[in-house]
């Protein structure tokens, strides 16, 4: 890009919102684990939506690539542009406002660049919940959230980031502004264009605002860390927590002990949370609208009936929330505990719940007959059927030597995901990870409509080029 082009683009949003300088830019160019890095003319930070709106109408008068970004925090490349240093990053850090809180409707409506957290938080203060949980909830933002429809802990009681919005303000690609800020449960008056961008992974536009379900505030949680003798036996205990709680049933994670020994490995702060090592775990919670004796009673009979089935080996139930957190740390720490193990070939999968431990079964099975040696750490949502399948480097190899495997392992899991019916991609998205592998998965029509969709939409093709499509 030329130096006068360049000065257009930094004039909408002020030098000092304009990062040019190579360290300056460097934390907005890599995946935060270094599997992903680019290049940038500059890193731009607009404060309204008007000014997201002149920077992507320069873009689309000029064919200057633009690729949105939030935290940084995506695991498949989506906010990374590529090498050629064409791209403008569009950073949306700084709209970040809470604009309402509506306790009547149970809504909020908040800037695409509101840290997750906050808007947690903000919740609360309310006497409210917004039950989107995830591991990194105190850097990513919600534009991020929508944009790649993440998942979570608490989706299997309250659904994925898709389920948790009502309207959107996007910016187009020509500059232009959707104001969808619906509101409204019920609203039947055409097509619903909110959810053409959300999963959209910015290809179709940028998210500059969105109206948030709020709920209840539970008035009670309560957690339990168990072993279990199998996956199967974990399925039985699901079902079982499910049947007995109802929608009281918050959270069903399973753990396998390589994650677990992995994160009391690396992450400080972390302890085993019973007396000896097991193959499986669960961490499984239970919230009450009525009270914290509620929660614990229900969650009590759950693990009592579970040692009685033989469904539960060992376990303990927080007696605190300072020890109920400390269980979802352990959990929520088991991808920054695999880094320091060398090389990991990740899966972000989804198979209907029933087919988990079979799942599990095959792809041990294939994966270890390629790289007999690999660590199997599987760990994620069972309750919803969303697993990250994730393969460690054997111990004492080089890391280029295993990951070199990747295509060779891949191809293998994904076939047997793609035999169960399930996806290769259950709450990260497609990004630049599984752009090429969309053509295995998806049927040519779907493609096609996919396609036609994207050049509706951006017909100069500047919208995060290189990703999805």
């Amino acid at each position: 890009m030329n130096e006068a082009l360049r000065d257009r683009f930094i004039a909408i949003v002020g030098e000092k919102n304009a990062l040019v300088a190579e360290a300056d830019v460097a934390p907005h160019l890599r995946e935060w684990r270094g599997y992903w890095i680019g290049r940038t003319a500059a890193v731009l930070k607009p404060a309204s939506t008007a000014e997201v709106s002149a920077i992507l109408s320069l873009a689309s008068e000029t064919g200057t690539p633009i690729v949105p970004q939030g935290g940084n925090t995506g695991l498949v490349g989506g906010q990374i542009p590529d090498d050629t240093g064409r791209a403008i990053v569009l950073s949306t850090s700084r709209l970040d406002r809470i604009r309402d809180i509506d306790t009547d409707g149970n809504t909020l409506t908040v800037e695409a660049g509101a840290v997750l957290q906050t808007i947690q938080q903000a919740a609360d203060e309310q006497d409210r919940l917004f039950p989107l949980s995830l591991g990194a909830q105190g850097s990513c933002q919600i534009g991020g959230n929508l944009s790649s429809n993440a998942g979570g802990t608490g989706a299997l009681a309250y659904g994925v980031a898709r389920d948790l919005c009502l309207g959107l303000e996007v910016v187009l690609p020509t500059g232009e502004v959707l104001d969808d800020l619906n509101r409204l449960k019920k609203n039947n008056t055409g097509y619903d264009l909110r959810d053409l961008f959300i999963g959209a992974e910015g290809t179709l536009g940028v998210i500059t605002a969105a109206v948030l379900k709020l709920f209840p505030k539970p008035r009670g949680r309560a957690a339990a860390f168990v072993a279990v003798p199998s996956p199967e036996a974990a399925l039985a205990l699901f079902r079982a927590a499910r049947a007995a709680a109802g929608p009281s049933l918050t959270a069903f994670e399973l753990m396998a002990r390589m994650g677990i020994a992995f994160t009391l490995r690396h992450v400080a702060g972390t302890r085993d949370p019973l007396a000896a090592p097991h193959d499986w775990y669960v961490l499984m919670e239970i919230s009450s609208g009525r009270s914290e004796e509620d929660a614990r009673v229900q969650l009590d009979a759950l693990v009592e009936a579970g040692f009685e089935q033989g469904l539960v080996l060992d376990g303990t139930i927080a007696e605190s929330e300072a020890q109920r957190l400390a269980l979802w740390h352990l959990r929520e720490s088991m991808s920054e505990s695999q880094i320091p193990e060398g090389g990991s070939i990740k899966h972000d999968i989804s198979v209907p719940v029933s087919s988990i431990p079979g799942f599990l079964e095959k792809a041990d099975r294939a994966v270890l007959d390629i790289v007999p040696a690999a660590r199997l750490c599987p760990f994620g949502h069972m309750g919803d059927g969303n697993l990250h399948y994730n393969v460690s480097q054997p111990e004492g190899w080089d890391r280029q030597r295993f990951l070199a495997m990747t295509g060779e392992v891949t191809a293998a899991v994904h076939a047997i995901v793609t035999e169960m019916d399930g996806s290769i991609s259950a709450e990260h998205g497609v990004g630049q990870m599984k752009r090429d592998k969309l053509a295995e998965v998806k049927s040519s029509v779907a493609l096609d409509l996919m396609r036609r969709i994207k050049t509706a939409f951006d017909p100069a093709g500047i919208m995060n080029p290189g990703k999805m499509l």
